[in-house]
Protein backbone atom coordinates (compact mmCIF):
# COMPACT_ATOMS: atom_id res chain seq x y z
CA UNK A 1 0.00 0.00 0.00
CA UNK A 2 1.54 3.11 -1.05
CA UNK A 3 0.92 6.64 0.63
CA UNK A 4 1.81 9.09 -1.86
CA UNK A 5 5.22 9.74 -3.30
CA UNK A 6 8.33 10.68 -1.48
CA UNK A 7 10.35 7.36 -0.77
CA UNK A 8 9.59 4.64 0.59
CA UNK A 9 7.80 4.60 4.23
CA UNK A 10 9.40 2.87 7.11
CA UNK A 11 6.61 0.57 8.88
CA UNK A 12 5.95 1.83 12.02
CA UNK A 13 4.22 -0.17 14.89
CA UNK A 14 2.44 2.48 17.39
CA UNK A 15 2.77 -0.50 20.30
CA UNK A 16 6.39 -1.09 19.47
CA UNK A 17 9.05 1.06 21.09
CA UNK A 18 11.89 0.45 18.41
CA UNK A 19 9.61 1.61 15.05
CA UNK A 20 7.82 4.56 17.17
CA UNK A 21 11.70 5.32 17.87
CA UNK A 22 12.46 5.19 13.71
CA UNK A 23 9.19 7.12 12.81
CA UNK A 24 9.95 10.30 15.24
CA UNK A 25 10.11 12.94 12.76
CA UNK A 26 10.81 16.72 13.80
CA UNK A 27 7.39 18.48 15.00
CA UNK A 28 7.03 20.30 12.11
CA UNK A 29 6.17 17.26 9.62
CA UNK A 30 3.29 15.14 10.19
CA UNK A 31 4.58 11.63 10.47
CA UNK A 32 4.72 9.22 7.98
CA UNK A 33 2.11 11.57 6.18
CA UNK A 34 3.13 12.36 2.75
CA UNK A 35 0.74 15.21 2.41
CA UNK A 36 -1.70 13.68 1.51
CA UNK A 37 -4.78 14.82 3.06
CA UNK A 38 -6.84 11.58 4.06
CA UNK A 39 -6.44 12.50 8.28
CA UNK A 40 -4.67 9.66 8.96
CA UNK A 41 -4.82 9.24 13.37
CA UNK A 42 -2.10 10.57 15.29
CA UNK A 43 -1.24 7.44 16.78
CA UNK A 44 1.06 8.66 19.05
CA UNK A 45 -0.67 11.62 20.34
CA UNK A 46 -3.73 8.91 20.63
CA UNK A 47 -1.46 6.99 23.23
CA UNK A 48 -0.61 9.70 25.18
CA UNK A 49 -4.47 10.78 25.26
CA UNK A 50 -5.49 7.75 26.05
CA UNK A 51 -3.03 7.40 29.12
CA UNK A 52 -3.76 10.69 30.41
CA UNK A 53 -7.15 9.68 30.30
CA UNK A 54 -6.36 6.56 32.25
CA UNK A 55 -4.68 8.49 35.14
CA UNK A 56 -7.85 10.98 35.10
CA UNK A 57 -10.24 7.90 35.67
CA UNK A 58 -7.95 6.81 38.36
CA UNK A 59 -7.79 9.93 40.13
CA UNK A 60 -12.04 10.10 39.57
CA UNK A 61 -12.18 6.27 41.39
CA UNK A 62 -10.05 7.23 43.86
CA UNK A 63 -11.79 10.34 44.76
CA UNK A 64 -15.11 9.29 43.82
CA UNK A 65 -14.52 6.40 46.56
CA UNK A 66 -12.91 8.82 49.08
CA UNK A 67 -16.30 10.24 48.95
CA UNK A 68 -18.39 7.73 48.99
CA UNK A 69 -16.62 6.69 51.78
CA UNK A 70 -17.16 10.10 53.47
CA UNK A 71 -21.20 9.60 52.19
CA UNK A 72 -21.61 5.76 53.96
CA UNK A 73 -19.26 7.38 57.29
CA UNK A 74 -22.08 10.50 57.41
CA UNK A 75 -24.98 7.90 56.79
CA UNK A 76 -23.67 5.76 59.43
CA UNK A 77 -22.92 8.70 61.60
CA UNK A 78 -26.86 10.24 61.04
CA UNK A 79 -27.90 6.33 62.24
CA UNK A 80 -26.05 6.87 65.00
CA UNK A 81 -27.47 9.54 65.82
CA UNK A 82 -31.11 8.64 65.07
CA UNK A 83 -30.70 5.45 66.97
CA UNK A 84 -29.39 7.26 70.17
CA UNK A 85 -32.56 9.41 70.24
CA UNK A 86 -34.68 9.82 73.15
CA UNK A 87 -36.99 6.74 72.93
CA UNK A 88 -33.70 4.62 73.03
CA UNK A 89 -31.17 3.87 75.64
CA UNK A 90 -28.15 6.32 75.41
CA UNK A 91 -24.31 5.85 76.67
CA UNK A 92 -24.48 8.87 78.85
CA UNK A 93 -23.60 8.82 82.57
CA UNK A 94 -26.22 6.66 84.96
CA UNK A 95 -27.59 9.73 86.16
CA UNK A 96 -29.72 10.10 83.09
CA UNK A 97 -30.82 6.25 83.26
CA UNK A 98 -34.07 5.59 84.29
CA UNK A 99 -34.46 4.62 88.07
CA UNK A 100 -34.98 0.74 89.50
CA UNK A 101 -38.00 1.69 90.97
CA UNK A 102 -39.31 2.62 86.67
CA UNK A 103 -38.10 -0.10 85.11
CA UNK A 104 -40.63 -3.74 84.85
CA UNK A 105 -39.14 -6.09 86.90
CA UNK A 106 -39.18 -9.82 85.27
CA UNK A 107 -40.20 -11.02 89.60
CA UNK A 108 -42.83 -8.39 89.48
CA UNK A 109 -46.41 -9.78 91.15
CA UNK A 110 -49.62 -8.84 90.66
CA UNK A 111 -50.97 -6.52 92.28
CA UNK A 112 -52.89 -7.50 95.92
CA UNK A 113 -56.03 -5.97 97.37
CA UNK A 114 -57.58 -5.89 100.49
CA UNK A 115 -59.43 -9.38 101.22
CA UNK A 116 -63.31 -8.34 101.26
CA UNK A 117 -65.10 -11.12 101.82
CA UNK A 118 -68.72 -11.44 103.42
CA UNK A 119 -68.61 -12.10 107.20
CA UNK A 120 -69.03 -15.19 108.72
CA UNK A 121 -73.05 -16.06 108.78
CA UNK A 122 -74.72 -15.74 112.37
CA UNK A 123 -75.01 -19.49 114.46
CA UNK A 124 -77.99 -20.15 115.05
CA UNK A 125 -77.43 -21.81 118.04
CA UNK A 126 -75.83 -18.59 119.69
CA UNK A 127 -79.77 -17.49 120.07
CA UNK A 128 -81.41 -20.39 121.85
CA UNK A 129 -78.39 -20.97 123.98
CA UNK A 130 -79.09 -18.36 126.48
CA UNK A 131 -82.21 -15.96 127.94
CA UNK A 132 -80.06 -13.09 126.89
CA UNK A 133 -80.04 -13.59 123.20
CA UNK A 134 -83.57 -16.07 122.98
CA UNK A 135 -85.88 -13.22 123.11
CA UNK A 136 -88.72 -14.84 120.16
CA UNK A 137 -92.10 -15.13 121.70
CA UNK A 138 -92.89 -18.79 123.08
CA UNK A 139 -95.70 -21.24 123.74
CA UNK A 140 -97.17 -24.74 122.84
CA UNK A 141 -98.77 -23.53 119.67
CA UNK A 142 -96.17 -21.46 118.72
CA UNK A 143 -93.13 -24.60 119.04
CA UNK A 144 -95.84 -27.03 118.08
CA UNK A 145 -97.94 -25.28 115.46
CA UNK A 146 -100.66 -26.36 113.65
CA UNK A 147 -103.38 -29.73 113.92
CA UNK A 148 -101.25 -32.59 112.78
CA UNK A 149 -97.76 -33.61 112.32
CA UNK A 150 -96.26 -35.28 109.08
CA UNK A 151 -93.18 -37.07 109.32
CA UNK A 152 -92.27 -39.20 106.28
CA UNK A 153 -95.28 -41.29 105.14
CA UNK A 154 -96.26 -40.75 108.86
CA UNK A 155 -99.56 -38.53 109.99
CA UNK A 156 -100.13 -37.78 113.67
CA UNK A 157 -102.56 -35.95 115.27
CA UNK A 158 -102.01 -33.03 117.39
CA UNK A 159 -103.69 -33.27 120.94
CA UNK A 160 -103.70 -31.53 124.23
CA UNK A 161 -101.36 -28.84 124.98
CA UNK A 162 -99.78 -27.57 128.73
CA UNK A 163 -97.77 -24.85 129.42
CA UNK A 164 -96.46 -25.12 133.54
CA UNK A 165 -93.65 -22.66 135.15
CA UNK A 166 -93.76 -25.23 137.90
CA UNK A 167 -91.27 -27.97 135.70
CA UNK A 168 -91.24 -30.49 138.58
CA UNK A 169 -95.52 -30.85 138.58
CA UNK A 170 -95.38 -31.82 135.01
CA UNK A 171 -92.77 -34.48 135.37
CA UNK A 172 -92.59 -38.14 137.52
CA UNK A 173 -90.01 -40.45 138.52
CA UNK A 174 -86.68 -38.45 139.26
CA UNK A 175 -87.23 -35.54 136.42
CA UNK A 176 -88.90 -33.07 139.06
CA UNK A 177 -85.84 -33.37 141.38
CA UNK A 178 -83.08 -33.03 137.86
CA UNK A 179 -85.54 -30.10 136.57
CA UNK A 180 -85.56 -27.98 140.12
CA UNK A 181 -81.94 -28.70 140.60
CA UNK A 182 -80.89 -27.28 137.39
CA UNK A 183 -83.52 -24.81 137.58
CA UNK A 184 -85.71 -24.93 134.91
CA UNK A 185 -88.20 -22.29 134.51
CA UNK A 186 -90.60 -23.26 132.44
CA UNK A 187 -92.16 -26.90 130.89
CA UNK A 188 -94.22 -27.15 127.56
CA UNK A 189 -96.13 -30.18 126.75
CA UNK A 190 -97.72 -31.80 123.83
CA UNK A 191 -99.54 -34.87 123.00
CA UNK A 192 -99.42 -36.41 119.11
CA UNK A 193 -101.62 -39.84 118.44
CA UNK A 194 -101.69 -42.01 115.80
CA UNK A 195 -104.02 -44.62 116.25
CA UNK A 196 -103.75 -46.55 119.91
CA UNK A 197 -100.49 -45.37 119.99
CA UNK A 198 -99.29 -41.77 121.88
CA UNK A 199 -96.74 -39.39 122.33
CA UNK A 200 -96.22 -36.86 124.69
CA UNK A 201 -93.33 -34.53 124.40
CA UNK A 202 -91.89 -32.10 126.89
CA UNK A 203 -89.78 -29.01 126.46
CA UNK A 204 -87.81 -27.71 129.31
CA UNK A 205 -86.44 -24.26 129.40
CA UNK A 206 -83.40 -23.07 131.25
CA UNK A 207 -82.02 -20.05 131.43
CA UNK A 208 -78.69 -21.17 129.57
CA UNK A 209 -77.20 -24.23 127.46
CA UNK A 210 -75.20 -25.47 130.39
CA UNK A 211 -78.17 -25.92 132.67
CA UNK A 212 -80.04 -27.98 129.46
CA UNK A 213 -76.78 -29.77 128.88
CA UNK A 214 -76.59 -30.82 132.96
CA UNK A 215 -80.14 -31.74 132.86
CA UNK A 216 -79.55 -34.18 130.21
CA UNK A 217 -76.65 -35.53 131.91
CA UNK A 218 -78.31 -36.03 135.39
CA UNK A 219 -81.47 -37.67 134.11
CA UNK A 220 -81.85 -41.72 134.25
CA UNK A 221 -83.99 -44.04 133.05
CA UNK A 222 -86.33 -43.08 135.19
CA UNK A 223 -86.69 -39.23 134.80
CA UNK A 224 -90.06 -39.42 132.69
CA UNK A 225 -92.16 -36.48 131.40
CA UNK A 226 -95.85 -36.60 132.66
CA UNK A 227 -98.25 -38.12 129.99
CA UNK A 228 -100.79 -35.56 129.08
CA UNK A 229 -104.35 -36.89 127.98
CA UNK A 230 -107.66 -35.09 127.59
CA UNK A 231 -109.47 -33.56 124.86
CA UNK A 232 -110.32 -37.10 122.97
CA UNK A 233 -106.75 -38.98 123.68
CA UNK A 234 -107.68 -41.77 126.92
CA UNK A 235 -105.36 -41.32 129.75
CA UNK A 236 -101.92 -43.63 128.88
CA UNK A 237 -98.75 -44.38 130.47
CA UNK A 238 -99.88 -44.14 133.85
CA UNK A 239 -98.90 -47.63 135.05
CA UNK A 240 -98.17 -49.28 132.34
CA UNK A 241 -94.51 -50.20 130.39
CA UNK A 242 -93.47 -46.97 128.38
CA UNK A 243 -90.93 -46.30 126.24
CA UNK A 244 -89.18 -42.48 127.06
CA UNK A 245 -86.18 -40.41 125.23
CA UNK A 246 -84.02 -37.75 126.72
CA UNK A 247 -82.09 -34.87 124.86
CA UNK A 248 -80.95 -31.10 124.72
CA UNK A 249 -79.91 -28.43 122.45
CA UNK A 250 -79.07 -24.74 123.47
CA UNK A 251 -80.69 -23.85 126.50
CA UNK A 252 -83.83 -26.57 125.96
CA UNK A 253 -83.94 -30.08 127.11
CA UNK A 254 -86.77 -32.31 125.70
CA UNK A 255 -88.39 -35.44 126.65
CA UNK A 256 -90.80 -38.08 124.87
CA UNK A 257 -92.81 -40.86 126.71
CA UNK A 258 -94.65 -43.06 124.02
CA UNK A 259 -97.04 -45.99 124.51
CA UNK A 260 -100.50 -47.15 124.03
CA UNK A 261 -103.47 -45.75 124.98
CA UNK A 262 -105.44 -48.73 126.15
CA UNK A 263 -102.87 -49.67 129.22
CA UNK A 264 -101.03 -52.20 127.52
CA UNK A 265 -97.35 -52.29 127.97
CA UNK A 266 -94.57 -51.49 125.61
CA UNK A 267 -92.53 -54.23 124.29
CA UNK A 268 -89.20 -54.64 121.97
CA UNK A 269 -91.82 -56.07 119.10
CA UNK A 270 -93.54 -52.46 119.61
CA UNK A 271 -91.94 -50.71 116.88
CA UNK A 272 -94.99 -48.41 116.21
CA UNK A 273 -94.20 -47.36 119.72
CA UNK A 274 -90.54 -46.90 119.42
CA UNK A 275 -90.92 -44.81 115.54
CA UNK A 276 -93.59 -42.15 116.87
CA UNK A 277 -91.08 -41.62 120.25
CA UNK A 278 -88.49 -40.96 117.62
CA UNK A 279 -90.61 -38.74 115.39
CA UNK A 280 -91.67 -36.50 118.17
CA UNK A 281 -87.75 -36.23 119.49
CA UNK A 282 -86.76 -35.31 115.99
CA UNK A 283 -89.24 -33.09 115.50
CA UNK A 284 -89.30 -30.97 118.81
CA UNK A 285 -85.28 -30.57 117.97
CA UNK A 286 -86.03 -29.02 114.60
CA UNK A 287 -88.05 -26.87 116.07
CA UNK A 288 -85.86 -25.76 118.49
CA UNK A 289 -83.41 -25.13 115.96
CA UNK A 290 -85.64 -23.30 113.72
CA UNK A 291 -86.21 -21.18 116.68
CA UNK A 292 -82.67 -19.82 116.48
CA UNK A 293 -82.26 -19.58 112.25
CA UNK A 294 -85.09 -17.51 112.58
CA UNK A 295 -83.67 -15.01 115.31
CA UNK A 296 -80.22 -15.48 113.63
CA UNK A 297 -81.91 -14.24 109.94
CA UNK A 298 -83.42 -11.57 111.52
CA UNK A 299 -80.39 -10.20 113.21
CA UNK A 300 -78.13 -10.28 109.93
CA UNK A 301 -80.90 -7.97 108.12
CA UNK A 302 -81.04 -5.50 110.64
CA UNK A 303 -77.01 -5.41 111.09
Amino acid sequence: MSFGQGGPQSQWDPWTPQSQQQSQQPQSQQPWNSGNSDNTPDWAALAEASEARAKRRRLFFIGGGALATVAIASAVAVAVVSANGSDQASDGPSSQLPSTADIPSATATDPSFAPTSAPPPLDPKDFVSSAKKDKAPLGPDLLFPGTQLTMGETVYKKGPTADTRTCGSAAQGTLPTVLDANKCTRLIRVTYTKGDTAVTVGVAVFDNEAQATKAKKDADKKSIVRSLSGGGVKSFCTGAVCRSTTNSYGRYAYFTVAGFTGGKDVTEKSTGVFRAGDDLAEFAFRQIRRRGEAQASAAAETG
